[in-house]
């Protein structure tokens, strides 16, 4: 069980791997307001800097649940090198479908609402975790500008246009879900720079290293690609966020 080759290839160096730096997931805590001791479940944890810095900065326990056996191997080292690996633990498992044994503070699914089969279906397996009063996270995509065609579209890496919604599409949809948005933090060009641009880097240095490697053809492809398609698509038009949300 694992992700596809090419994310662990191209994300080995990502700490966070969405389009959030390390001030973005601070702030995001910090905007949480949570108190030492919550506990938080994190599916589709990836390398473990959310739990791992929020152990560390706010104090809270969790557990974070991701198919990637690089990213979970990560994050544990993550959590020893932050000295909060007696309070958080990572399992490398299937998250679609995960509902942990006792209720959480905080639900959080960042950026693989894909486990749930979207936004609608990753809610609802949140909130079967959710202790009454807490908070679901949801970090998606959308649409920062009506698209002009159903190429720019596919050069976001969508299959089409309907795969996401404009930002006040989105929050309606939570409402519509019987939900408030609480609080949101998003990301911006610069932090969408930087984990794009970074994957071209450590595509480079795997390529130089790995010469033969069976797979190599595939990195080189995309690495020779996903410069300008980001810059021409994906930059203009694709935005991300993190939803916090409470039950009506």
């Amino acid at each position: 069980m694992d992700i596809p080759r090419i994310f662990n290839i191209s994300e080995s160096a990502h700490r966070i791997h969405n389009p959030f730096t390390p001030e973005k997931l601070a702030a995001l805590g910090a905007a949480l307001r949570m108190k030492p001791g919550d506990r938080v479940l994190d599916l589709g944890s990836g390398s473990g800097e959310m739990l791992c810095t929020w152990a560390r900065d706010f104090g809270i326990g969790g557990i974070g649940i991701d198919m990637s056996q690089l990213f979970s191997a990560q994050a544990e080292q993550r959590a020893r090198e932050l000295g909060v690996a007696d309070r958080v633990m990572f399992l490398h498992a299937d998250a679609a479908g995960y509902v942990a044994d006792e209720k959480v503070d905080v639900a959080s699914c960042v950026g693989a609402t894909w486990i749930g089969g979207g936004v609608i279906g990753a809610i609802e397996l949140l909130s079967r975790s959710l202790r009454p009063g807490g908070i679901i996270l949801i970090g998606e995509p959308y649409w920062r500008q009506l698209l002009p065609t159903e190429e720019v579209a596919k050069g976001c890496r969508a299959n089409s246009v309907g795969d996401f919604l404009l930002l006040p599409q989105l929050i309606v949809t939570f409402g519509n879900l019987g939900y408030d948005v609480v609080e949101m933090v998003l990301a911006d060009q610069d932090s969408w720079d930087r984990y794009e641009a970074a994957k071209w880097m450590t595509m480079r240095r795997w390529l130089d290293a790995n010469p033969d490697d069976g797979f190599a053809l595939e990195v080189r492809a995309e690495l020779t690609a996903a410069p300008e398609r980001y810059t021409r698509y994906g930059r203009e038009y694709l935005g991300w966020g993190v939803f916090a949300l409470m039950p009506q």
